[in-house]
């Protein structure tokens, strides 16, 4: 079974619309999904579908939601979902079958919600190996076992949990897959900024965390340098 664990925070207008299509879609397929609220979550969200779960963490931020998230699931394959991000139909069946063949984990390619072209042109960068692999957004879904063997999220990591995660599968050499059937991804960063300042913002934080910069600064100047919309983080 898969279990699908979205990290949220007053996120209620994107779950009401991705949580009735993931619902349809583990009809089809053996799989659950577990909304982790934040502990500063303010917004009431109740789903009647027993496939779906909602909880909400003791504590803020998406490393310590989701692995609270796992300490839940009954899934053998996890898959680490943004609640902006809605999967393709084929979702499920294509992490069953990755997961099945000789591969551990994967992530997906992306388009954005949005006609832009310089948006369409970073979406293309998606579909293979490149500096910005392993981002939150393009889903990584992985074995439960191999998950494990890796610790899980570093609860540290206040900010690009996800880059870290993925530099600990490269160096354990985790076999993962890059799957061209594209999520569907929210703009509302680049809505809410310039194109340019969330490239140059996105470029400045991957080099700075690769370098080794403190996880507390890297969240501070990323605050600094973006206006993100209210319902991404908490106060």
């Amino acid at each position: 079974m898969i279990s699908i664990i979205i990290p949220a925070h007053n996120e209620q207008k994107n779950l009401l619309k991705l949580i009735p299509f993931l619902d349809a879609l583990c009809q089809e397929t053996p799989a659950e999904v577990l909304v982790v609220l934040s502990a500063a979550n303010t917004e009431e969200i109740r789903f009647s579908s027993d496939k779906i779960k909602v909880v909400q963490c003791n504590e803020n931020g998406r490393a310590v939601q989701m692995n609270f998230g796992v300490t839940r699931a009954k899934g053998t394959m996890f898959a680490f979902l943004h609640a902006d991000v809605l999967p393709p139909k084929n979702f499920l069946k294509d992490i069953e079958h990755t997961l099945r063949d000789t591969y551990q984990a994967g992530f997906f390619s992306y388009r954005f919600d949005s006609a832009s072209k310089l948006l369409n042109v970073n979406s293309k960068f998606t579909a293979k190996d490149g500096i910005f692999t392993g981002g939150g957004d393009q889903c990584l879904f992985i074995e439960k076992t191999v998950f494990n063997q890796l610790g899980g999220f570093d609860a540290k990591q206040l900010i690009m949990e996800d880059f870290e995660f993925f530099k600990r599968m490269k160096n354990r050499k985790v076999k993962y897959k890059i799957i061209n059937n594209d999520l569907l991804v929210s703009a509302r960063k680049y809505e809410s900024n310039s194109y340019l300042r969330v490239n140059m913002s996105n470029l400045l934080l991957v080099v700075l965390f690769k370098m080794g910069y403190p996880s507390a600064k890297l969240q501070s100047l990323h605050n600094r340098l973006l206006q993100m919309p209210y319902h991404t983080k908490p106060e």
